[in-house]
This record gives structure tokens, sequence and C-alpha cells, in this order.
């Protein structure tokens, strides 16, 4: 749920962390990259969230101007999420995030069959 104090603030870091600023968002736009995927690739790709909090966040970053869900008129019906502009443009920021943290953490690394979302095709 997003915090309307965060997002209604005066400071432009501040605003941004409201949108983007819970656990899911980044991990679902790092997911989606360039690719344009169907809820149930998303739900069995992003690891330890649950349906209901999936739809939440997909609503919010729709609602944000960072994803686009195009939904067809199709029998079963169908939706397609992707990153809007404003989504491809925070890859870069993930990227830089990443490296940050490769350079720096101390944990240990788990395996990489640990993360799905590692094994997907690039486009």
């Amino acid at each position: 749920m997003k915090d309307d104090r965060f997002c209604n603030s005066n400071c432009p870091f501040t605003r941004a962390i409201g949108t983007i600023g819970n656990k899911w968002k980044p991990i679902i736009i790092n997911v989606l990259g360039t690719r344009t995927m169907r809820f149930g690739q998303l739900d069995a790709i992003v690891p330890h969230i649950s349906r209901k909090v999936l739809t939440e966040q997909l609503k919010e970053l729709e609602e944000d101007g960072l994803l686009e869900r195009l939904a067809f008129k199709e029998l079963p019906p169908r939706v397609d999420y992707k990153l809007s502009e404003k989504g491809l443009a925070f890859l870069p920021i993930l990227e830089h995030i990443k490296e940050w943290n490769l350079k720096y953490e101390v944990a240990t690394i788990p395996k990489e069959t640990d993360y799905q979302w590692s094994k997907l095709p690039t486009d």
C-alpha cells in the first residue's frame, strides 16, 4: 500500500521513494525489464510474493506510470504487462544499485537456483 505522506512530500527524493520504495516494486521492474509478461509468468518468477500482493503492486505501478497493462479481448481473457517509458528509464538506476551491492555486499551469495529470474532469456 502506498504511503501518501511520501508521495505528497515537498522533497523529490522522498516522492521517488514513495513511488518505488517498497521491496516488491523494484524486483517486479527488474524482472520485467524490456520484456512483456503475463501475470502468471510474473507470479512464477518473483520470489516469495503472494498473488494478492503482486496484484496490488502491479496496480500501483500502473497508477504511477511505470507499467503498462495491456488487456486483450479474447477468450480466455489475456493481460500482458510491460514497462512504460518511465519504467524503462528506471532500469539503469537498478543496474547501478546491483553494481553497488556486488561491490559492497558481505553476505553469502545464494545459489543461482534461488533466483529464478536470473534464468530468464534475454531479449
